[in-house]
C-alpha cells in the first residue's frame, strides 16, 4: 500500500505470532484513522502488539484495573486540539499547543496504542469481538478493529455515552470499510500489473 501524506504510525511486535497481518498494513490503517480524525500531518503514533501479561501490567499501572484488556490508548495531545466529536463534551485546552509548536520541524508524538494479541485472539474465536462484542471473525480483523479503536481514542474520540459510542462505532466501521476497499484496489492493480507481463 502506498502511504499518503499525513500522520504516521510505527508498529512494534513484542508479541510475535498469533495474527496474520503485516506491520505495514497496521501502520497504514492507523495512519488512515489518524488522518480521518484530524491528527496533525506531522503526527506519529506508536502501536505495540503485546501479550496478556504485558497489557495487564499496563492496565494496573495506568488505570488501576486488574487483568488484561484488549486495547489501551495513551494520548499525548490534548483532545481540544482535535475537532469536536459527536456526543463528547468539549474539554478545556491544556497548553498542548506548545507541544505541537515545539515539533513543527519534526514529528509530533500523538501517543501510544497497545493491543493484546492474546485478548484479540480469544475475543475473535469466542465470538466476543467486533464493535458489538458478539462477533466471531478472524484474529486479524479483531486486531484491525482494535488498532482503529485505539487510534480514535488518541484523537479525542470516546464512548462514555450512548451518543458518543454510536458515533465512534460508525467512524470505526467507515475507516475499516475504506481500508478494505483500498486493499482491494491495490490488489487488483497488482494483479493487473502481473497480467501485463
Amino acid at each position: 500500500m502506498i502511504r499518503d501524506a499525513g500522520p504516521r504510525a510505527r508498529v512494534t511486535r513484542q508479541r510475535r505470532g498469533g495474527v496474520s497481518i503485516t506491520s505495514t498494513e497496521l501502520a497504514a490503517l492507523v495512519a488512515r484513522a489518524l488522518r480521518a480524525s484530524g491528527a496533525p500531518t506531522n503526527g506519529e503514533a506508536a502501536l505495540t502488539l503485546v501479550d496478556d501479561a504485558t497489557i495487564a501490567k499496563l492496565n494496573a499501572t495506568h488505570l488501576g484495573r486488574r487483568g488484561p484488556t484488549d486495547v489501551l490508548s495513551f494520548p499525548l495531545v490534548d483532545p481540544s486540539e482535535y475537532p469536536a466529536r459527536p456526543g463528547v463534551r468539549p474539554v478545556r485546552a491544556m497548553r498542548h499547543r506548545a507541544v505541537r509548536a515545539a515539533h513543527r520541524g519534526g514529528s509530533t508524538p500523538l501517543g501510544d496504542i497497545v493491543i493484546s494479541v492474546d485478548r484479540a485472539a480469544a475475543q475473535a474465536r469466542e465470538g466476543r469481538g467486533g464493535t458489538d462484542g458478539q462477533t466471531r471473525h478472524s484474529v486479524a480483523d479483531e486486531v484491525r478493529l482494535l488498532a482503529v479503536h485505539g487510534a480514535l481514542h488518541l484523537c479525542g474520540w470516546d464512548h462514555a455515552t450512548r451518543a458518543s459510542q454510536a458515533a465512534m462505532w460508525r467512524e470505526q466501521e467507515r475507516i475499516l470499510r475504506a481500508h478494505t476497499a483500498a486493499k482491494r484496489r491495490a490488489l487488483a492493480k497488482q494483479n493487473a500489473g502481473k497480467g501485463e507481463k
